[in-house]
């Protein structure tokens, strides 16, 4: 006797109020008219029944022939399962299939002669017909599968079916979908996105989060409706919301209520098993799962995994590595932790070893952590520092090193030596010595000859030389030039002929003590060597971020045209070397937009730096990273905008840590040129008041920065309130400079002092001496054409010297070039400072326009994402772009510029 059937599992789910209108997934859908089957395949939570209802719901009423079979674990017979579909289609398409559903409970019966019936009477219905069957996994299998691929190839064309399912079905979905003939919606599709978790979150749950907030939950969730929904519940009435999202994980008690009841507890013994095995992986291939499980089917158990649609996410395209959905990884690991916590650091154990054993030691270093096998983790950072020290990954050495008990530090000399490096990259340089005294101590305290309780590396044998080195940079560190020459001379004493990075270390604080010193003749040669030492013991990252200090003494000579090619050769390798190089490949697009900007292009400017942003994104910890900021202030500065370049400054100061460069251009001293300029002269005197600067000092090149801002400062004093005898001293200074400059070669210097005596002659009235000077600066400069921002930078002044220098044929051309450069485009409103020189500009797109628009308001970030339903991120990128295309760095930059041009 057949089982009765259950009416309501014919009906169609009532479409929720307020439900979030997803008209991208509506629109895949529509597209299941052109062919045969829709597939919905995702998780549970997804949101498939609720899609397909409100789907179907949004139907004209002719054409509502609709039939929904709602499935259960019941509904895998075959008799049971035909007979709802066939109901249901009768319900749809009435007088289809009747004697059908008579012989479906008959043995006698094949399923195939059933369904012929059934789908003559289909062929007969008037309009398009639709069969939803959801919750298919439940019924998946043998019996039901060959039926369903019948129904399915003898289907007419008006005819089409619809599975959700948490899992795959047994179908031949290959076969279906090479021929055009399968629509399919999986979990990346059907993830909210940001829009419409705000959506969600604050339309239908009221919960009014800021911009800032939704995203975080967003980010948490991966999109998943059922977490967002969950978190939602749990958001009701809290006061910290905030707190509560910065903390969100799967140990909520609704997360947790929901996968294990809907999920792990509907799993098969071996298939929850190695879940819970599996947890304590980021990331898994199947070897990996079968060293941590002890089990041989890793592979075949992961591609039954994301068949079923468990959580699992692909991270290739070969489908070799995966990784478990956050949410239910945090679930997975908790529930591993309350049955089996003595099993989770063996578990570590045996992936760090895997890891170690594929040579990937960052994996192994962090699972020897999390097992809490010190020593053993100890070792293996002591074997990564090669690695570590030759693609400049601070970040992680400082992570494990800190992760480390102190005694395992301690007791190793290559970590302490390492920690000390890595303290002084932070900025603490008390903390430096010490360590190194620890490391010499330990190596002390083994007997000549006896057994070390280390393993002897490279690292270890060169140590003392290292050691030395790293005491070269601490003494540079505080401005010791006379400190780190002879640490550098004893680190080369101590280094072997092949030692090619210690000599090449070594060599290059020589040559940064004889910049220090002003020796720039032999801090070139020395330099140029170190660079070659370190490109010949294979540390390109170093060697590339050397190659911008070895720019910076060109530039000081007189050569950017030298520093330029220079520039574009390490740019040129290092962009062949992609992301192994980043930080690199950072700092020189930051070099070659300060010589760009310098020589009056500051749309090149700007282009280098927006890509320079991009890689420091991706490599953050760098100790130059304070000169992108001094980079895009100068710009600033030069779009008119000195606000906005002090508070670039601001910043730079914030993270500039002394140690690896002399200070040549304090960051102070910067602010105060600003200053003078602005007219800001009180601010300006209370910094010389402050630094301790007077005309009376002695002369030296790290100095000279110093001293040339407060030669500008006195004579724009002097410009307010004239006074020959300051003008006096001014002059006295910069011969005393002057000198300095012209004994040590530094013919960068001289055009900046020949610019600066030129002003003061001008101040006091004396033209024809003015003009003799401003000559025998173009002259000073072997390539005049690279120092257009230097004097464009001074402003009124020096533009009305320059006119009366072009008037009276003084210099060439190099006045009227510097005049032309500050003229006004044409077809444009002036902009104070350089003239872009870019060749063509780039449209803004129509979204770009409406960003822009909104800029020129009184909305924060979040709140112009929000009025655009957009993410942070995403009005991030259109920000990124419109600075490009306008050639600017600040937002009060772009608005100028979209006003100058009519775009707002």
């Amino acid at each position: 006797m057949a089982r009765p059937l259950i009416a309501t599992k014919l009906f169609i789910p009532k479409v929720r109020r307020h439900v979030v209108t997803r008209p991208r997934l509506l629109d895949r859908l529509r597209r299941g008219t052109e062919s045969r089957l829709t597939l919905v395949s995702a998780p549970a939570g997804f949101g498939k029944t609720t899609l397909l209802s409100a789907w179907l719901g949004g139907m004209e009423e002719d054409h509502r022939r609709i039939a929904w079979v709602s499935l259960d674990a019941a509904d895998r017979d075959p008799a049971s399962f035909w007979a709802y579909v066939v109901s249901a289609l009768q319900t749809a398409v009435p007088g289809a299939g009747p004697s059908a559903l008579e012989l479906i409970a008959s043995s006698d019966v094949s399923t195939e002669s059933v369904l012929t019936m059934v789908l003559n009477d289909l062929a007969m219905a008037p309009t398009d017909v639709w069969l939803v069957l959801d919750d298919y996994h439940l019924v998946d299998g043998h019996g039901v599968a060959n039926g369903m691929v019948f129904l399915l190839d003898h289907l007419p064309s008006h005819v089409h079916v619809m599975i959700s399912t948490r899992a795959d079905p047994e179908l031949p979905l290959s076969r279906w979908r090479a021929r055009g003939e399968l629509v399919e919606l999986r979990a990346a599709e059907l993830r909210f996105t940001s829009e419409e978790a705000t959506a969600y979150l604050n339309d239908v749950s009221g919960l009014d989060l800021s911009a800032v907030d939704v995203e975080a939950l967003e980010q948490r969730t991966e999109g998943w409706a059922a977490a967002l929904q969950l978190a939602a519940l749990s958001l009701q009435g809290r006061q910290d919301v905030a707190g509560f999202i910065a903390g969100f994980a799967g140990n909520d008690r609704y997360i947790v209520d929901y996968l294990i009841e809907e999920v792990l507890e509907h799993q098969p013994e071996p298939v929850r098993s190695f879940l819970l095995l599996t947890s304590v992986l980021d990331r898994f291939s199947g070897p990996l799962c079968d060293a941590v499980t002890g089990r041989g089917d890793g592979t075949e158990m992961l591609t039954s995994l994301e068949r079923a649609n468990l959580f699992i996410v692909p991270l290739d395209d070969r489908r070799e590595w995966y990784r478990y959905h956050h949410l239910f990884a945090d679930v997975l690991r908790a529930r591993l932790l309350n049955e089996q916590p003595g099993l989770v650091p063996l578990l570590h154990q045996r992936a760090s070893a895997w890891y170690e054993h594929k040579d990937l030691m960052e994996e192994a270093v962090r699972h020897a952590l999390e097992a809490q096998d010190f020593n053993r983790a100890a070792q293996l950072v002591e074997l990564a520092v090669p690695i570590i020290r030759r693609n400049r990954q601070e970040t992680i050495l400082f992570g494990w090193l800190k992760a480390l008990p102190a005694d395992a530090v301690r007791n190793s000399p290559v970590l302490s030596v390492f920690y000390g490096f890595m303290l002084m990259v932070s900025g603490d340089l008390h903390g430096v010595e010490p360590r190194f005294e620890d490391a010499e101590r330990a190596l002390a305290a083994v007997p000549s000859g006896a057994a070390q309780p280390w393993a002897v590396t490279e690292e270890l044998r060169t140590l003392p030389a290292t050691i030395a080195v790293y005491r070269a940079s601490l003494a540079q560190a505080r401005g010791d030039a006379a400190g780190t020459s002879e640490h550098a001379r004893h680190a080369l004493a101590l280094a072997g002929p092949g030692d090619h990075l210690a000599r090449g270390a070594a060599a290059g604080f020589l040559g940064l003590a004889a910049w220090a010193n002003g020796e720039l003749s032999s801090a070139l040669e020395t330099f140029t060597q170190a660079v070659a030492s370190l490109h010949a013991s294979g540390n390109l990252i170093d060697a590339l971020s050397s190659t911008v200090v070895l720019a910076d003494m060109w530039l000081v000579a007189g050569r950017p045209g030298t520093a330029r090619r220079l520039y574009q050769d390490a740019l040129q390798l290092a962009e062949a070397q992609g992301e192994s190089v980043a930080r690199a490949t950072a700092e020189l697009h930051v070099g070659l937009g300060d010589i760009d900007r310098e020589a009056g292009d500051l749309a090149a400017a700007t282009r280098h730096l927006t890509s320079a942003g991009e890689f420091f994104e991706r490599a953050p910890m760098t100790e130059s990273r304070y000169r992108w900021f001094v980079a895009r202030a100068l710009i600033a500065r030069a779009e008119g905008s000195p606000d906005q370049a002090t508070d670039l400054l601001d910043q730079a100061e914030q993270i500039y840590r002394p140690g690896f460069f002399p200070e040549v251009q304090p960051i102070e001293a910067m602010r105060a040129r600003i200053w003078i300029v602005q007219g800001k002269t009180s601010e300006a005197a209370e910094w010389a008041q402050t630094r301790g600067v007077s005309v009376s000092d002695e002369v030296s090149y790290l100095s000279e920065f110093d001293h040339l801002t407060l030669v500008r400062l006195l004579l724009a004093q002097n410009r307010e309130h004239p006074d020959r005898g300051a003008f006096g001293q001014a002059d006295r200074l910069l011969g005393r400079l002057l000198a300095s400059a012209e004994t040590s070669g530094r013919a960068g210097s001289m055009v900046e002092i020949r610019m600066l005596q030129a002003l003061s002659q001008a101040f006091q009235g004396h033209r024809a001496q003015a003009r003799g000077m401003l000559s025998m600066a173009f002259a000073e400069a072997p390539e005049p054409a690279g120092y257009a921002g230097l004097f464009i930078a001074e402003g009124a002044p020096m533009m009305e010297l320059l006119r009366d220098a072009a008037d009276h044929g003084i210099a060439e051309d190099h006045p009227q070039r510097l005049l032309d450069l500050t003229a006004p485009p044409k077809a444009q409103v002036p902009v104070p400072g350089y003239r872009l020189t870019s060749s063509a500009e780039e449209k803004l797109s129509g979204r770009e326009l409406q960003v822009l628009r909104l800029l020129d308001s009184e909305l924060s970030g979040p709140e112009i994402a929000q009025a655009l339903f957009i993410s942070p991120n995403t009005l991030r990128t259109h920000t990124k772009h419109i600075f490009t295309k306008l050639a600017v760095t600040t937002r009060q930059a772009a608005v100028r510029q979209g006003r100058d041009r009519g775009l707002t």
